[in-house]
């Protein structure tokens, strides 16, 4: 089991982490070496609560594939252990942030001083428009 939140846990079948080329400078190795970490997170298998997934869906964006899966790509170091942790650490993140349910909104009124000042303010634009023009329109 994979733990990501305090309360979340996933069976290692749910992560993938495979390694590919990494992009941009890197000396010599760059060529040789595959040190760029490709995470891939199956939410079947992950098992999360509905509303959790739902959230998490959202949040992935363009990171989540047609199969199911989110996808993250890790380069910023230059081993593959470091580009892993990196990757498990997002993905850990992005999970954390599906977990918190949003904050329901408490519809509310405006008070009767607001809405005196939102007509007062209205009403002075408007004499200010009245103000300008002189009133006859010429025909060419």
């Amino acid at each position: 089991m994979i733990r990501l939140t305090q309360r979340i846990s996933v069976p290692d079948a749910a992560v993938s982490v495979q390694f590919v080329r990494s992009s941009g400078p890197g000396g010599q190795n760059v060529n040789k070496l595959a040190t760029a970490a490709q995470l891939r997170f199956d939410l079947e298998v992950a098992g999360l609560p509905a509303d959790v997934r739902a959230r998490l869906e959202r949040l992935a964006g363009r990171r989540l594939t047609l199969e199911g899966e989110i996808l993250i790509d890790a380069q910023r170091f230059r081993t593959q252990e470091r580009n892993r942790e990196d990757a498990l650490a997002r993905l850990s993140a992005l999970v954390e942030r599906a977990a918190v349910p949003p904050k329901p909104r408490v519809p509310t009124r405006p008070t009767k001083a607001a809405k005196r000042r939102r007509t007062d303010s209205k009403v002075r634009h408007g004499a200010k428009k009245r103000l300008r023009g002189s009133g006859s329109v010429r025909d060419d």
